[in-house]
């Protein structure tokens, strides 16, 4: 074979790497988004409204969190620290009867202490310890962002601390399905994993899942 045909060939084939390269890119683009949409569920849309409409800002932004936090490893609790935040929690619903403003501030205060104690950054960050539940807990995190959101509302003088009772029930009803992902053993724990509804720690969870606000009417506002 001559040299200027072997020439040729390398030519071709290094061509045809590049075009391969390119496409490849190409494909990986919208399959990258898709993915984060798929992993990020509502957080997504939340991200892009926050950027405008600008989905790849939102994309930049959500792959960033999946770098920095995507491998955390989190931990199982031990049986009695479970116990102990569930009546934590528990003992916040009741209180909500009669004190909504000071019930949705504990449950706040509880989600970033549990948060913490599952390895998540700590609670003082607030910020960045939400940023890393939204990767692993992305359908419920909003939860704990409208409970954080109405603690720190500023008071007006009113009652209620100027938000409205049936706003802070549903800030709670919405945060406990993250309280109930994060105190459960879950796939994303680094000690063992739930493996069915009859599973350590489903029992109390589920039990509280079915509370309700209504045993009496909170005092109105």
């Amino acid at each position: 074979m001559s040299t200027g045909v072997i020439i040729v060939l390398i030519v071709i084939v290094a061509a045809v790497l590049v075009v391969a390269a390119v496409l490849a890119l190409r494909a990986r683009g919208p399959q990258h988004g898709g993915s984060l949409k798929r992993r990020f569920g509502p957080e997504y849309d939340r991200a892009v409204v926050r950027h405008d409409g600008d989905t790849k800002a939102a994309e930049r932004e959500l792959a960033e969190r999946v770098r920095r936090h995507g491998a955390l490893p989190t931990r199982t609790l031990e049986p009695a620290e479970r116990e102990r935040f569930e009546a934590r929690w528990t003992a916040v619903q009741e209180r909500f009867v009669d004190s909504p403003r000071e019930a949705v501030g504990e449950a706040d205060r509880l989600l970033a202490e549990l948060a913490a104690a599952k390895g998540f950054p700590d609670g003082t960050q607030y910020e960045e310890q939400l940023a890393a539940l939204s990767v692993h807990h992305a359908h419920h995190v909003d939860g704990y962002r409208h409970v954080h959101r109405v603690t720190h509302t500023p008071a007006d003088g009113t009652p209620d601390g100027g938000t409205d009772t049936e706003e802070m029930r549903a800030s709670l009803i919405e945060a406990r399905a993250l309280f109930e992902g994060l105190v459960r053993p879950g796939r994303h724990d680094s000690g063992r994993p739930r493996t069915g509804t009859g599973g350590d720690g489903a029992g109390p969870a589920r039990a509280q899942h079915s509370w309700s606000f209504n045993k009496r009417q909170p005092k109105e506002s």
